[in-house]
């Protein structure tokens, strides 16, 4: 048994002064507010369960530094991106993905979510074990210490009735029926779940994702969703209907359902997202870098659509800063304030996220729960004055904030550093590795 003594924590019921968590095999034995320290581990300013991050493509934090130079639209950072892609190995996907996963957990993330498409060797050809890259990113996930949701994409088409391009190639099975017969060799554990997701209606044809459905039935399923005009618009003129019609004609949409990004919608769309169930997961600082738009965040609540976020491209990894973004970018929409809570923001950053990831017993302070705790500073330049408050962890911290992470009971960060890896060198080596030219 391990002890925990948490100064403030946001439990269920509210925030607690004095709290005493025991964790046996992971997992919060007891929980107790008004409790002396004792002997346990002490974790300073705000205790908040652990984030989860519903929405990563680790390679892409290559990128980041790297597309700023000039202008253009997420099609032409795509080019940029894909030249990264080009360059992977298992070996250097590992490292990478170790570096980028590290950053993850110094951030307070506790579970991702690895929306994972990059399968095959240059030219499509297979490794000797053909999930040596999704394997590759399982085990960094577990030296760094977190758990993950590997979300193994099916990637058909370069784009509706579009041949795959050179790079894409790497991202292809040849059909969802062989994407499925690779996929379901992989194998998941109490730290690992194994989920499917579709590229996007661009990237997997109408016929094909009922394959991509039935393919896990009890399992998390993924969908980029309107990211893009460019993609309603291929859409329509394809099969008549918009990219949520295709899906629920379909029958991808539904309660173990994530559509990313869901952008551009209509009030028809918004409905069947919300009258499914469906979860929307918002990427925003992504979404803002690629200049891609903003989503109706509060039209889909309102409709019955749970909100989770992601980290998606890397540009930032903050998931205080994407809580935010989601109610300011409303505001900016809307030129009004208030239209999310900090509970409600944090809720979809923590027990909602993680549900959509398949770890149901994570994301809340509480016995039987997982055991993972981040700790936040409440004396830092960002949160001094502010109080022990869920409005200040949303609205003022920042990942810099973060002191203490412990993940299954496992105390991984401490004084903001990870106590087995350089993080720092592990990004610039392996960002590195994939860049030089």
């Amino acid at each position: 048994m391990t002890a925990y003594w948490c100064s403030r924590a946001l439990l269920p019921s509210g925030i607690a002064s004095d709290v005493l968590v025991t964790v046996v095999d992971g997992r919060f034995a007891s929980v107790e507010a008004g409790v002396p320290a004792g002997d346990a581990v002490r974790l300073l300013g705000l205790v908040l369960p652990g984030l989860a991050n519903c929405h990563s493509h680790a390679f892409h934090r290559a990128l980041r530094g790297r597309t700023q130079t000039e202008r253009g639209t997420f099609w032409t950072w795509r080019e940029q991106m894909y030249s990264v892609a080009s360059r992977l190995t298992p070996d250097s996907y590992y490292h990478l993905a170790r570096a980028v996963y590290g950053e993850m957990l110094l951030s307070g993330i506790t579970a991702v979510g690895e929306f994972h498409y990059l399968h095959h060797a240059p030219g499509g050809r297979r490794y000797d074990d053909p999930n040596a890259m999704g394997e590759a990113l399982i085990a960094a996930a577990r030296d760094v210490g977190l758990r993950i949701a590997l979300l193994d994409t099916c990637y058909v088409a370069g784009g509706i009735d579009q041949p795959l391009n050179e790079v894409q190639q790497r991202f292809s099975d040849g059909d969802a029926a062989r994407w499925a017969a690779r996929m379901l060799d992989l194998r998941g554990a109490d730290d690992v779940v194994i989920g499917a997701a579709a590229h996007s209606v661009r990237g997997v044809p109408q016929d094909q994702l009922g394959t991509v459905t039935d393919a896990l039935p009890n399992a998390p399923l993924h969908i980029h969703l309107s990211e893009q005009v460019a993609e309603n618009a291929a859409c329509l003129e394809a099969y008549g209907r918009t990219p949520s019609q295709v899906l629920d004609e379909v029958g991808f949409l539904g309660g173990r359902t994530s559509a990313v990004h869901a952008t551009h919608l209509t009030p028809v769309d918004v409905g069947l997202l919300g009258g499914s169930g469906t979860y929307s997961c918002f990427c925003p600082t992504t979404e803002r870098d690629l200049a891609d738009g903003i989503g109706p965040s509060v039209a889909l609540r309102d409709a019955g659509s749970p909100l989770t976020l992601g980290s998606d491209s890397h540009a930032v990894i903050d998931l205080f800063e994407e809580m935010r973004a989601v109610e300011l970018d409303e505001r900016l929409a809307s030129q009004q304030r208030g239209h999310w809570s900090a509970p409600e923001l944090l809720a979809a950053g923590t027990v909602v996220g993680h549900r959509s990831l398949g770890f149901d017993d994570a994301g809340r302070i509480e016995a039987g729960a997982r055991a993972d705790l981040v700790a936040v500073r409440l004396d830092s330049v960002r949160t001094a004055g502010t109080g022990a408050s869920v409005e200040t962890a949303v609205f003022a911290a920042s990942a810099a904030d973060v002191v203490d992470v412990v993940v299954s009971g496992n105390h991984l960060v401490a004084s903001g550093e990870h106590l087995k890896l350089d993080v720092a060198a592990e990004l610039a080596a392996s960002i590195g590795a994939v860049t030089a030219e």
